[in-house]
């Protein structure tokens, strides 16, 4: 099954009392690469995470973004460092007698101390926070993974319409390149006639010739090689592997085949079906730049 790099999926919602949003979407990329954000409380759930996506992708740039919060109040602590407190109070009250200012006189002021009051998360059981995060994430994964999978469909649509074009296109050239030698034992057969005029054209010449002109222009070979890289393409568009690097290698052969027709080519039409197959196999080639 074809499956796009492209793809978007999310969930948002309240799982076991807590408050649960991820979002994941990806870009093609030549190998897989993750990134995550997520609260630094929950930052060491971060390997699971990732395994977990990347069950599910061979290749592409993910990025994902997790919110969570707990019930209120839940795992929550908070604690005072009265050392602090008191040493704060005595220079600061030091300093406002020396300069004729308002000492502290309430609690509000001295919050103002930074590290005097310390407020503390935990997760005290990560087995539950996992299995909350692990239900969301399975939820916002499968969403993704549809996505991907319909944008590869059409990729795969859109490809199997060139190469079926193609395909037209080597048929073409494959009946009309033996015409061509024919065409031109024809001419060379006149033009031998015009230049000597009565006497008898040398036959063996005259083959020696359109053999010559045959072998340079044969194309049997190459397109032999591109309906082969066809079929391979077409079979791998139909398999449940990931594709992309595959039929990368197939375009950069089918390009090649494509190329040695055109250097062959003495003939305007299948100069023309050659710079079709050249346009489909560009217009391929930067599909599959976004398949897995």
């Amino acid at each position: 099954m074809v499956k796009s790099m492209t793809g978007f999926g999310s969930f948002a919602g309240t799982i076991d009392e807590y408050s649960v949003s991820v979002e994941i979407k990806s870009v093609n990329h030549r190998y897989f690469e993750f990134s995550l954000r997520i609260p630094k409380l929950y930052s060491s759930f971060e390997d699971r995470i990732k395994k977990l996506i990347s069950a599910k992708v061979e290749r592409g740039k993910v990025d994902c973004f997790i919110q969570l919060e707990a019930p209120q109040c839940e795992n929550v602590k908070v604690t005072a460092n009265k050392v602090l407190a008191r040493r704060f109070i005595e220079e600061t009250n030091l300093i406002s007698r020396e300069l004729g200012l308002k000492q502290i006189s309430s609690v509000r002021e001295l919050l103002n101390c930074p590290d005097i009051i310390i407020v503390e998360r935990t997760v005290e059981d990560e087995d539950r926070v996992w299995n909350i995060l692990e239900s969301a994430l399975e939820q916002a994964v499968n969403g993704f993974v549809e996505m991907r999978l319909r944008e590869g469909s059409h990729l795969k649509d859109d490809i199997l319409s060139q190469v079926e074009e193609i395909g037209k296109a080597v048929s073409f050239i494959d009946e009309h390149s033996p015409q061509l030698v024919a065409e031109y034992n024809e001419k060379l057969l006149q033009r031998m006639k015009a230049a000597i005029g009565d006497i008898p054209v040398d036959e063996q010449r005259l083959l020696t010739e359109a053999a010559i002109f045959a072998d340079k222009t044969a194309v049997a070979e190459e397109t032999v090689r591109l309906r082969s890289h066809i079929q391979q393409l077409t079979s791998i568009l139909s398999s449940n592997e990931p594709a992309g690097r595959r039929l990368d290698f197939l375009v950069q052969e089918m390009n090649r085949e494509a190329n040695t027709i055109g250097s062959k080519a003495q003939d305007v039409t299948i100069v023309r079906s050659v710079i079709d197959i050249k346009a489909r196999i560009e217009k391929i080639r930067e599909q599959i730049q976004n398949i897995e």
